[in-house]
């Protein structure tokens, strides 16, 4: 299971007020994958737009160190594209690993995303 870190107490209380934020004004995919992942569907707890170090993911599947992130499309951008890899790889080294879904595939093949993630949480499981 993943040790829980959290930011430095000098950016934890921002980061706070952005997660809030983030909840209550979810994209339609990340509203879309949570109504799929919440309450325990997966067989495990799944937190949403928590944070993790100085970023705020949006889902944490804490017991199996898995980042479940929805990525809309200026996410394609070249600038943004080299920040994700930035952050997938700091989120790497901190024992996290890291799976991106595009909008697109959320909202139009959930059950696809949703069999994805089970079957990243099943070979976790089983090393």
């Amino acid at each position: 299971m993943w040790k829980y870190r959290t930011s430095s107490p000098d950016r934890y209380q921002l980061l706070k007020e952005f997660s809030r934020q983030n909840r209550t004004n979810q994209t339609l995919a990340e509203q879309v994958l949570w109504n799929q992942i919440r309450g325990n569907v997966l067989g495990t707890k799944v937190l949403r737009q928590h944070i993790v170090g100085d970023y705020i993911v949006d889902f944490l599947v804490p017991y199996y160190n898995l980042v479940i992130e929805v990525d809309g499309a200026y996410h394609m951008e070249r600038d943004q594209h080299d920040d994700d890899l930035i952050r997938s790889e700091a989120l790497n080294r901190m024992g996290l690993y890291v799976t991106r879904f595009t909008n697109e595939q959320v909202l139009y093949d959930t059950e696809a995303t949703v069999e994805r993630i089970k079957e990243l949480i099943n070979k976790i499981k089983t090393p």
